[in-house]
């Protein structure tokens, strides 16, 4: 099981070995690497010293100011931004899904780019987005994506649309999704001093359908990895971009 792996494609390659199967909740692309500013997609385009700024800017929640920084940079760049973006985030996915072991089953994190995975997952990795298969003789639920914020990464949507897919995906053995719920001990990232969003309707749904397992990624550095809600464990599987470690479920 892994989860925001930030482009760290040596390790994904391995990420499965031993295992039944490989479950990666998301977050393949690295755009921009808060602990390393000379790695991603923005510093290959700007430079370290224009990405520790705009680290600097988001760190303070002076996402205004961050925009604005953004916008004086791709002013300056040869082609359009979405098409200059999507050709960096292509060529991660091409290495990283080449990389994934058979079986795979894959969900999306709020920095990926939904509509381009079909050309590059192959037959080996299945993604699931608002649905439920069943692995090993368990039933496991996905649900993608993250809520809106003022980061306005990728893919993001409304609590609504969230909120639909866990309805769809209904009683499981194992939720997984790349946001965790809605508790602050979990939200809190240690690191960056601030709190990520997490879903009310996954809070919710865990109180009602009590799964064995609720898992989950996208804070990196959480005040607290792992605590039970009701009857249901619910852990952050880990920042597979900084530690190179699946996390193993064992039944």
């Amino acid at each position: 099981m892994v989860s925001d792996v930030h482009g760290n494609t040596e390790a994904l390659a391995r990420a499965g070995d031993g295992a039944d199967a490989l479950v990666c909740l998301g977050d393949l692309v690295l755009f921009l690497d808060y602990a390393d500013h000379s790695r991603g997609i923005f510093p290959d385009l700007f430079g370290a010293e224009n990405a520790t700024r705009l680290v600097e800017l988001r760190t303070a929640r002076r996402f205004d100011e961050a925009r604005e920084f953004g916008r004086k940079l791709w002013g300056a760049v040869d082609g359009e931004r979405h098409a200059v973006i999507e050709g960096a985030v292509r060529k991660q996915y091409a290495e990283m899904f080449a990389a994934l072991p058979t079986p795979t089953y894959a969900t999306y994190g709020n920095v990926d780019i939904p509509s381009l995975w079909p050309e590059y997952a192959g037959p080996g990795t299945t993604v699931l987005d608002g649905e439920r298969v069943e692995i090993g003789g368990r039933v496991f639920g996905f649900v993608g994506g993250g809520l809106r914020t003022p980061m306005r990464t990728p893919y993001e949507i409304s609590d609504e649309e969230y909120a639909a897919k866990i309805e769809a995906v209904g009683e499981v053995d194992v939720l997984c999704t790349h946001i965790p719920p809605d508790v602050p001990e979990l939200l809190y990232d240690t690191v960056a001093r601030r709190f990520e969003r997490g879903s009310r309707a996954l809070l919710d749904a865990i109180h009602r359908t009590r799964p064995r397992y609720a898992l989950f990624g996208h804070v990196h550095q959480p005040l607290v990895r792992r605590m039970r809600v009701g009857a249901t464990e619910c852990v952050n599987v880990g920042h597979f971009a900084g530690t190179s470690r699946p996390w193993a479920l064992e039944w």
